[in-house]
């Protein structure tokens, strides 16, 4: 559910028009649906209760400080994969020992600081990443609460760029090299083994290998059992779909239905990382129509957002529903000639759909690019030095802008000119 509804022919968020935010804050321009966030983090805590679980809301996928404080405020902990997503969570009030640091490459500060905050636990994805946290700790005189990181070797299904836990990846470390892993952690003074984590990838819409990895981490953690080596951690991950198409996706109680009862019985408690879940729906790119182009028999509609605003077109192939805020035609019906949806940037991989069909529109119009509140400004870039987009929230009848669109002044910032004899 997302509350991005027509009415009378004009899109709202909430209760505001989408053309009123639009034509005051320009274009492209993100939206999101406060109200939609919440929905969606409270079905997953119905999905998966506590005090048997806990829901870490994956930052990469939008580290706008209003999406992490409306999810703190909601009891919401986090997974983060960067000091800077750690110090805003920890901005924002988050409860360090809800905080989770994924990610296989990080760096000796990036543990140091993961330590001193005093978080919960540090995703181990290779030996040599658990001798650095070791070290790490003991430098500081602490004990780091880990979790090592499997790669079940699951098929997630979805797409290359976004799978995780096959062999082939770079992430986690094999079942059977990730044995002798775990029973390094007993033996290592700075380290405090608290769990198993999986991630096998994201837009997972079946809950087939969910069950696989969890199912095999549960295996995993009987056998540690009998070692004297007990968890108190299982991490499921996320990854959870959501619906690009309608009907797509699973939903939260399906998810939950499906793996809860592999954990049940209180021996461990469970930890789930979505990201695209909670946020994904709740958010929309506005852009602007510039021009109408025809080249043969290929029609173009050519729009003010490009790739450098919304990448996973360009960079996946990536499918997003993208109709006029103001239309008399209702969507998905009625029969329109397709042309490419493009933008500004120069390259010919600019582009948000392909071969789409839409109602005719004319130039000054705005299109909605739906469900891109995941993955979307969080890939944003300043390609052709042009600057990201602002982004607005929007709680019921209210909104405001909670990042400014940047300016010129911004994208130079850090920068200076060549002086000969400066150097």
């Amino acid at each position: 559910m997302d509350f991005f509804n027509y009415r009378n022919g004009e899109l709202y968020c909430e209760e505001v028009p989408v053309r009123e935010i639009a034509s005051r804050e320009g274009t492209p321009l993100y939206i999101y649906s406060r109200r939609t966030l919440l929905h969606h983090h409270e079905r997953l805590r119905e999905a998966f209760p506590e005090p048997d679980f806990l829901v870490c809301y994956s930052i990469k996928a939008n580290s706008n400080l209003a999406v992490i404080q409306t999810l703190q405020d909601a009891g919401c902990g986090f997974d983060v994969v960067s000091v800077g997503e750690l110090k805003k969570a920890r901005m924002v009030g988050a409860d360090p020992e809800k905080i989770i640091f994924s990610g296989v490459g990080k760096t000796e500060e990036e543990i140091r600081h993961a330590i001193r905050s005093g978080i919960l636990m540090i995703n181990i994805e290779s030996d040599e990443e658990l001798i650095a946290v070791d070290h790490v700790a003991r430098a500081e005189g602490k004990r780091a609460g880990v979790a090592v990181r499997l790669n079940p070797d699951v098929d997630p299904s979805t797409h290359e760029y976004i799978t995780t836990g096959k062999e082939e990846n770079k992430f986690g470390i094999p079942i059977p090299e990730a044995r002798e892993v775990l029973r390094k952690c007993a033996r290592l003074p700075g380290i405090q083994l608290l769990g198993l984590h999986v991630h096998i990838g994201s837009q997972i819409t079946t809950v087939d290998p969910y069950v696989k990895a969890v199912e095999r981490t549960i295996a995993l953690a009987k056998e540690l059992e009998e070692e004297d080596l007990p968890i108190r951690y299982i991490n499921m991950g996320g990854g959870f779909g959501i619906d690009y198409r309608r009907g797509e996706a699973l939903s939260a109680a399906d998810i939950g239905e499906a793996v809860r009862p592999l954990a049940s019985g209180g021996r461990w408690k469970l930890l789930i990382e979505p990201g695209r879940f909670i946020v994904g729906n709740a958010g929309i790119l506005v852009v602007q129509a510039l021009y109408r182009k025809q080249m043969g028999k290929k029609r173009f509609l050519v729009t003010d957002g490009g790739m450098n605003d919304l990448i996973r077109p360009s960079l996946y192939g990536s499918y997003h529903r993208i109709w006029p805020v103001v239309t008399d035609e209702p969507e998905g019906e009625g029969s329109f000639p397709a042309a490419d949806i493009v933008g500004p940037i120069c390259e010919s991989g600019d582009f948000l759909a392909k071969d789409r069909k839409i109602p005719p529109v004319e130039a000054g119009a705005y299109l909605a690019v739906f469900s891109a509140g995941a993955y979307s400004f969080a890939m944003a870039s300043n390609y052709n030095s042009r600057p990201r987009p602002p982004e607005v929230m929007v709680d019921g009848k209210d909104w405001k802008v909670v990042r400014k669109r940047e300016t010129f002044e911004d994208l130079i910032r850090g920068e200076s000119t060549w002086e000969s004899g400066s150097a």
